[in-house]
């Protein structure tokens, strides 16, 4: 089809399936891509707009946006129509976010929005890697000051070999999913999860991974060529003129004493009060100064110059203390709390700190302290996921909440942010590898982590605290885990890794790292760096020393719980399964669901049962779940040709009397085998509803059940 305009055009193969970046077509009023892999196709658009004055950190938004219609879909619920971001959206926001924002210019503070929205979706190749793509394409044409072009892919493992972007039928079969972001040189996030594997086995991944992105990084420098727009100078640093010089003067010898303070809030304290001494002097010195007010365009201008002077001496101030934390570690080899840099801070595992709940621990880590829950529940308390092309059923379920109070902060509660959803799915990624099969324990479990402190490392600490309830509430894990975050810290040619990071080596280091598994491997790990990128020799550094840290925290939990329960709490929910003949479904169910709801109104327990024949029977007590089972078991059960049943008299007959042996099952005691005396009338020695024990002596071939009391009360007398 002909244009007025010239879509500019980019093409190649990843993954064995052609990749297409398309620019100049749709959206022409952003900096927008259309990126087609396969019949999987995203928009991705970024726009940017002047900064609010004074502020001092990057106002970047990612939005992934996936729209049912892309796959011929109607939204369910009331409303028929997308609302807020479900948990993978926001999932695929924060790998994108988290890749692109330490790519900006220092100093850019202009207000930058990416948003990536699914246009077409096959089922088969995933459009979160497509957006990806796309993000990075969209601001290396753009103007933006952005120092890419970076690529990823979705490295997959199946019987041993390496496959870039599996569709999602093969990712089912890989025991690897790492997505694995980079420039041309180095790596720039990780995120995904395994199965128990090893160092090396994650090594050889990230190689595998950082090889192929090399190809989609040269076609985003081909598409640049073709179609990119100059990019704008990034911002100069702001002219402090001798204001610096004053500052360090002034607050350098303070502050280097105070950034020794070992505990959080003493130290944050001591930081902010000499912070504030020094900006108080400063702004002091300025408004003592002559000036002409004589005007109110004057005026205006002397408050603009006092807010300028006070924001250039906060981030000085906060650079300065940056950079006296760093040079002490880099040094002296001490961190801010006084430890090596292999160190793990101390642990304290407790086990059911609070009552009722099916399990519980409360897992503290130097200045974080997680209470974590975990919850028993049946099949139906499974949710639903109504993805973008496939409906599918969770039975494992992890949610992490960070209250304002952990930091001691006050903050409006309005619900789980994409740090609280994005941590969440960390932890429960971890634990999800151990939890056993749904064969063999049926449960829906849940596990809700309550951070009460946050000082670094809130989400590992949630992983630890998740295992220990897990094993206090009877759940058969394969394997403990247990997770620790590293961190990085590079000044020229030194460089310190840092075990199990504060959250200020977090904030003013180079790297967050997180790793978590078992003894025998890794089952999860996000890694996310504020410099250009990590080499493979420090990713290799880290996840030795992750490794180390990992075993001495499992050690530490070993010390509160060994292993799972053996019984679970009295207040657990028991779920019995077994089998039963498919043919005999229908008696357990009866006509119109009559029986199967009275065994459920009688009992309390809820029977379940599969087409195959498999019986689930959930109930909040044991007592009830062996009484439905028992009824069950009596339903299905078949009679036994001289076996002794304790039945229930039905009705009499002039020749006999019909006895109920089994639900459903009746059979004739015969006037001659009621008893060894003449019997005249049926009715001189039993009456309907009596409960008499009788001896199976034929079941012919229409079924008819011969019965007998004499037979029993003659085995009796032998």
């Amino acid at each position: 089809m002909p244009y007025w305009f010239e879509p500019k055009t980019v093409s190649l193969e990843v993954g064995g399936r052609t990749l297409t970046l398309e620019t100049g077509r749709m959206a022409k009023q952003a900096s927008s891509v259309v990126v087609s892999y396969d019949n999987t196709v995203v928009l991705v658009t970024a726009t940017t707009t002047k900064g609010r004055e004074g502020q001092n950190f990057l106002p970047l938004t990612v939005d992934f946006v996936e729209k049912t219609s892309a796959a011929g879909k109607i939204p369910g619920g009331f409303f028929k129509r997308e609302a807020r971001l479900s948990d993978r959206e926001i999932l695929v926001c924060r790998f994108i976010d988290r890749s692109i924002r330490p790519l900006f210019a220092d100093g850019f503070r202009d207000e930058v929005q990416v948003v990536a929205t699914v246009l077409a979706a096959d089922g088969k190749t995933q459009p979160d890697i497509a957006a990806f793509y796309g993000a990075s394409a969209a601001l290396h044409i753009s103007k933006l000051p952005f120092a890419g072009p970076i690529a990823a892919v979705r490295v997959g493992r199946v019987d041993g070999e390496w496959i870039t972007n599996p569709v999602a039928e093969t990712l089912k079969e890989s025991d690897i999913e790492l997505v694995v972001a980079g420039s041309e040189k180095a790596l720039v996030m990780v995120e995904g999860g395994a199965q128990e594997a090893t160092e090396a086995e994650i090594l050889e991944a990230l190689k595998y991974g950082h090889q192929e992105i090399q190809p989609i990084i040269q076609a985003q420098e081909e598409l640049r060529n073709i179609a990119g727009v100059e990019k704008m100078d990034p911002p100069a640093p702001a002219d402090l003129g001798d204001l610096g010089d004053k500052l360090r003067s002034a607050a350098e010898a303070e502050l280097r004493e105070a950034t020794r303070i070992q505990t959080k809030k003493e130290r944050y304290a001591a930081i902010d009060e000499v912070e504030s001494k020094a900006v108080a002097e400063v702004v002091d010195a300025y408004r003592n100064e002559p000036a002409d007010l004589s005007t109110l365009a004057k005026v205006e201008e002397r408050q603009a110059g006092l807010r300028n002077l006070q924001g250039n001496a906060k981030d000085f101030l906060h650079d300065l203390r940056s950079e006296l934390m760093r040079d002490r570690l880099l040094s002296d080899g001490v961190r801010i709390d006084g430890r090596a840099t292999t160190d793990v801070r101390q642990i304290a595992c407790e086990i059911r700190p609070v009552p009722r709940a099916h399990g519980v621990s409360l897992f503290t880590r130097g200045e974080t302290q997680a209470l974590v829950y975990a919850t028993l529940g049946s099949e139906d308390d499974a949710q639903t996921i109504d993805a973008l092309t496939e409906r599918s059923q969770k039975h494992f379920l992890l949610h992490y909440n960070f209250p304002p109070f952990s930091v001691g902060e006050v903050k409006f509660l309005r619900g789980p942010s994409r740090r609280d959803v994005g941590h969440g799915n960390l932890a429960e990624r971890a634990i999800a590898a151990v939890m056993p099969d749904k064969e063999d324990f049926p449960y829906t479990v849940r596990v809700v982590s309550e951070v009460l402190e946050s000082n670094g490392s809130s989400s590992m600490a949630t992983i630890c605290g998740a295992t220990l309830s897990l094993m206090d509430a009877g759940v058969p894990l394969k394997a403990p885990v247990a997770g620790i975050a590293m961190g990085l810290v590079e000044g020229g040619d030194r460089r310190a890794i840092l075990s199990d990071i504060l959250g200020d080596e977090d904030h003013l280091g180079d790297m967050d790292f997180k790793v978590a598994g078992t003894e025998r491997g890794i089952n999860a790990l996000q890694m996310d760096i504020k410099i250009d990128g990590i080499t493979r020799e420090i990713m290799e550094i880290a996840l030795g020393q992750a490794k180390e840290g990992r075993l001495h925290i499992l050690g530490e939990m070993n010390k509160a719980i060994k292993a799972p329960r053996e019984q679970m709490s009295e207040h657990a929910p028991r779920i019995v399964s077994f089998k039963i003949h498919p043919d005999k479904i229908r008696d357990v169910i009866g006509k119109g669901g009559a029986t199967i709801r009275s065994i459920t109104e009688e009992t309390g327990a809820t029977v379940d049962i599969s087409d195959d024949g498999t019986v689930k029977i959930f109930s909040v007590d044991k007592s009830a779940g062996d009484e439905a089972r028992k009824r069950v078991e009596l339903i299905t059960a078949e009679v036994e040709v001289g076996a002794i049943y304790e039945g229930r008299v039905a009705r009499l007959m002039d020749f006999g009397a019909f006895v109920t042996i089994l639900p459903g099952k009746d059979g004739l005691v015969h006037i001659s085998q009621i008893s060894d005396e003449r019997v005249e009338k049926v009715s001189d020695k039993l009456s309907e509803g009596d409960t008499i024990k009788v001896k199976v002596l034929e079941v012919d071939k229409q079924g008819r059940i011969r019965l007998s009391m004499k037979a029993v009360a003659e085995e009796a007398e032998a």
